[in-house]
């Protein structure tokens, strides 16, 4: 641990025997004093029971894993099934349309070959050619804050505006249905504050408008990413309709919350440490280094995710799990791991090696993590240089958060500078 680890703030933490349930199980998702920092649940799983049965708020039951090694093996071992949470009666934390052909919820060979198709847009090469375009809307919108002055809302001029400006961008969604698409995608990722009506009806008017998109597309091919992908082609394999669309949804929706969410909690994560502001000011070029650790340190996704089924009989962590057992490997718990991160409740800037797992692991490793990384580092990069020592301009307990959806974030998130 360096100098620059910080420890943080002291908080207390009241979610303990409040999500027991009757039979002895606790309920998932737990909760948290503070939604910066993980429920105390989490370490005391890793210390006592790393693999253990929950309850989630539908009354199915799955195994929780909680430490970096077996979240890891679960992540990457083929024997656990994404495609199978597809089906009838499968347990699930967010809505799943049954024969999905999202890539996220496919098994191989489907999924080897679906990412084979998708997956020459998203090199390290494709992402850094799009860089100076992410470079420049940052600069645009923190450009805006500045022109407004303080207090000038973080979420509204660049942690929404920038990543649905640059999926809709790649994909070649007009400027004028940018709005659309985000409102559509905050109601679909929504766990519990909208009805099944509203969501389906959201998901209905997204499909309908990608469907158009790509008949428009293929009758006249443009420079963006749904033309590469109609036309993207592997021998005599292509993607179909069907695919097309789903892999829209899940750009739009995993593309935008996520980064959005992420911008917000990196910059509050850092505004709680002064001094680390102040030496990213003066060092930006270490931002690569900081925004990992930022990524390791984030509690955005609040355990909210990847349930796998077990397709055989297995161990782990010494717990037996039997086929048709569903697992939820718990990312933001693996890393906070003590046994693989030092002084894993602390944000150290400058950790290296840093193996957390806030893109997956093994097949399903997020598609978009390089992508992710840069409008992170571009965007907090344009904030230290325009905004300099910035601050958060109310209380921490005034914020309002996004408790309903998939990604936490506040509504608003006023800055100072």
């Amino acid at each position: 641990m360096t100098n620059d680890a910080v420890a943080p703030p002291e908080h207390r933490d009241e979610s303990a025997e409040a999500v027991r349930r009757d039979d002895g199980l606790l309920r998932f998702p737990f909760a948290s004093a503070d939604p910066l920092r993980p429920p105390g649940e989490y370490a005391r799983l890793r210390a006592e029971r790393p693999v253990a049965r929950v309850a989630l708020a539908n009354g199915h039951t799955v195994w929780l894993v909680t430490r970096h090694a077996e979240v890891r093996r679960v992540l990457a071992d083929p024997r656990f099934s994404r495609e199978a949470i597809t089906r009838p009666g499968a347990p699930r934390l967010l809505p799943v349309a049954a024969g999905s052909k999202s890539i996220f919820v496919m098994d191989p060979p489907e999924h080897t070959r679906l990412r084979r198709l998708v997956g020459r847009v998203f090199t390290t090469r494709q992402v850094e050619n799009l860089r100076p375009r992410v470079e420049e809307l940052a600069e645009q919108m923190v450009s805006g804050m500045v022109a407004q002055g303080p207090p000038a809302d973080l979420i509204a001029h660049l942690a929404q505006p920038l990543p649905i400006t640059v999926i809709c961008e790649m994909l070649g969604v007009p400027q004028r249905d940018h709005l659309l698409f985000r409102e559509w995608t905050d109601v679909m990722l929504s766990v519990s504050a909208r009805t099944s009506a509203e969501v389906s009806d959201a998901a209905a008017r997204l499909r309908r408008y990608l469907t158009a998109l790509i008949e428009t597309k293929q009758r006249h091919p443009a420079d963006d990413l749904l033309t590469v992908l109609i036309t993207a082609r592997d021998e005599d394999d292509s993607l179909s309709t069907e695919e097309l669309l789903a892999f829209g949804e899940t750009m739009l929706m995993a593309g935008y919350h996520a980064t959005t969410s992420e911008i917000a909690h990196g910059v509050l994560t850092l505004t709680e440490r002064p001094g680390a502001v102040r030496r990213l000011v003066e060092h930006r070029d270490q931002l690569p280094v900081a925004v990992d650790e930022l990524l390791r340190y984030s509690q955005a996704g609040g355990g909210v995710g990847p349930i796998r089924i077990a397709l055989a009989d297995m161990e782990i962590g010494g717990v037996p799990i039997r086929a048709g057992d569903a697992v939820l490997p718990c990312i933001n718990s693996a890393n906070r791991d003590e046994s693989v991160f030092a002084g894993a409740e602390e944000l150290d800037l400058t950790r290296t090696p840093n193996p957390h797992l806030a893109f997956g692991h093994g097949i399903h490793h997020c598609l978009g993590a390089h992508l992710g990384r840069v409008e992170l580092t571009v965007a907090l990069d344009r904030l230290l240089e325009h905004l300099g020592e910035f601050r958060v301009a109310v209380p921490a307990g005034e914020l309002r958060w996004t408790a309903n959806r998939a990604f936490t974030r506040p509504d608003t998130l006023p800055l100072r500078w």
